[in-house]
């Protein structure tokens, strides 16, 4: 990511909207504007097996793994607008767990580009059943986002969900509705 590029493009667009790029409040903005742009899209940085590092395991455990309410920041690709919410994501192992600090990494991850959340979501999903080979794999994503919240249909209190279904979540109803029940208990 070329930072110098990215404050020449933000000192166009100050005016392109109409505001004057010289003025006191305004002439470190392009420059603030391209660090948090590397920050927001720091995702397409990261290698996802540096991320997991070695911290898959070998373990007899064949129950659900759940790590809920991981909270995510992330960019609509439609509109370079933020959507936020919270990802819930379940896996039965088949002889391999991962580090649980990781599933909150691997979120980071897809959640630090360009995205939409449904792909994000799969994303998520479709990692953890590459590198586990699970008995199944589930993710939910919540999320708001501004593009419909500050502009467009303008609908402040909506909100999107998606998931990811592999294995026995997607085949079984009753795992399915195990991992859906878990994520609905409010935490103590």
């Amino acid at each position: 990511m070329n930072l110098d590029n990215i404050q020449i493009l933000i000192k166009e667009l100050l005016s392109e909207i109409g505001e004057d790029p010289n003025r006191e409040g305004l002439i470190r903005t392009p420059k603030r504007v391209a660090e948090a742009y590397q920050f927001l899209c720091s995702g397409y940085t990261k290698d996802i097996e540096q991320v997991l590092n070695d911290a898959i395991f070998t373990e007899k455990y064949d129950e659900m793994v759940l790590v809920k309410n991981i909270d995510f920041y992330s960019l609509c690709e439609h509109h370079l607008l933020p959507f936020y919410g919270k990802v819930h994501v379940a896996y039965i192992p088949n002889g391999k767990i991962v580090g649980l600090s990781k599933i909150p990494r691997i979120v980071e991850v897809f959640s630090r580009r360009l995205q939409v959340q449904e792909r994000m979501t799969q994303q998520i999903a479709d990692t953890l059943d590459k590198y586990l080979e699970p008995i199944g794999v589930a993710v939910v994503s919540e999320a708001y986002h501004m593009c419909m919240m500050m502009r467009g249909v303008e609908k402040q209190n909506s909100s999107a969900t998606t998931s990811a279904m592999h294995g026995i979540f997607k085949d079984d109803e009753k795992t399915r509705n195990e991992f859906l029940n878990l994520i609905k208990i409010k935490n103590v």
